[in-house]
């Protein structure tokens, strides 16, 4: 049997595709304005698939990206996480290890939503911590444009498209904390992907009420299984879903001004999966992130599914 050790995170990388849709772009397709959806949701402008963009190209070239930071040639894992993979077979995280040219790498899809990566990281991990991966890619892609109603102005207006990873490896110190994760039964139905065809819908009051009330308890329970107070954070990366959540919840924890916090949507829209490694990818290689430091991420979302962990970034 394998004895335990760590991991850690050795790079980012991100992919977004090349349309950006503006809040004016909007206008003209449904009833709204650019006042009305920044001051609801903080969005300026969002990044639109093209027809060569698909989930398993963006997070195969978002992989690359990472592996090229981190310096690493290969890897014997790759965990995806997407709620808008179109195939049930070959799985995403397969087409991404082939794509790669990965040999022989294990491949798992995960589907939790919003919290997807966050999930994804946990299963990444507890195999390098175990033994059973060396380096693992975690991946979190999204093309929402092609689930979006296009005619509902309370959800096209966040829908967005996008990738990001991050590259794990082995460490003698735990440098990513053991994820904290669960669901709340009593949301299961407040975000859905359904219907014929499939479109994205939610209840926002809910959401909402649950962000407010709950999570910043859960945030809580992440840094206390971390073992670490709110103090040794410098990063906080939560899901893009909504800036009208993310503030109220930065508010209620107590953050300071000498800690950075991730507002990516403004300019990538809510990517669901994506969102929290694409938006600690563009920050690291914009130099905005302080090497070695703590980041908490906190993905939420559909399922109605929640995840979260510390983890160190890299020296």
């Amino acid at each position: 049997m394998s004895d335990l050790r760590g991991s850690r995170i050795l790079g980012f990388g991100h992919f977004q595709p090349e349309r950006v849709l503006t809040n004016d772009d909007l206008a003209r397709m449904v009833e709204t304005n650019d006042e009305w959806i920044r001051s609801r949701t903080g969005i300026r402008e969002r990044h639109i698939a093209g027809p060569d963009d698909t989930v398993y190209t963006m997070g195969a070239a978002a992989a690359r990206a990472a592996m090229d930071d981190a310096g690493v040639t290969n890897a014997d894992l790759v965990v995806l996480a997407s709620t808008t993979a179109t195939d049930r077979s070959p799985n995403t995280a397969g087409r991404v290890v082939a794509e790669l040219g990965l040999d022989g790498a294990a491949a798992i899809d995960v589907n939790t939503a919003c919290s997807g990566f966050e999930y994804a990281l946990g299963l990444a991990e507890q195999s390098v911590r175990l033994g059973t991966a060396n380096t693992a890619v975690v991946i979190g892609s999204e093309t929402l444009s092609a689930i979006t109603d296009w005619t509902d102005r309370s959800t096209c207006v966040l829908t967005a498209d996008g990738a990001g990873a991050v590259v794990v490896g082995s460490d003698p110190v735990a440098r990513i904390s053991p994820v904290v994760w669960g669901t709340v039964p009593g949301l299961t139905d407040a975000v859905r992907v359904d219907g014929d065809p499939q479109r994205f819908s939610q209840d926002g009051r809910q959401i909402m009420r649950w962000a407010l009330k709950d999570a910043v308890g859960i945030a809580r329970r992440i840094l206390q299984t971390a073992g670490v107070t709110l103090d040794d954070i410098d990063v906080f990366a939560f899901h893009q879903a909504n800036r009208r959540i993310i503030e109220p919840l930065v508010k209620a924890l107590g953050v300071t001004d000498r800690q950075i916090v991730i507002h990516d949507i403004e300019v990538s829209g809510n990517t669901s999966a994506a969102s929290v490694p694409l938006g600690l990818s563009k920050a690291w290689h914009r130099g905005e992130l302080p090497r070695g430091g703590r980041a908490l991420l906190f993905g939420f979302g559909g399922g109605f599914a929640y995840a979260g962990q510390v983890v160190e970034l890299p020296e």
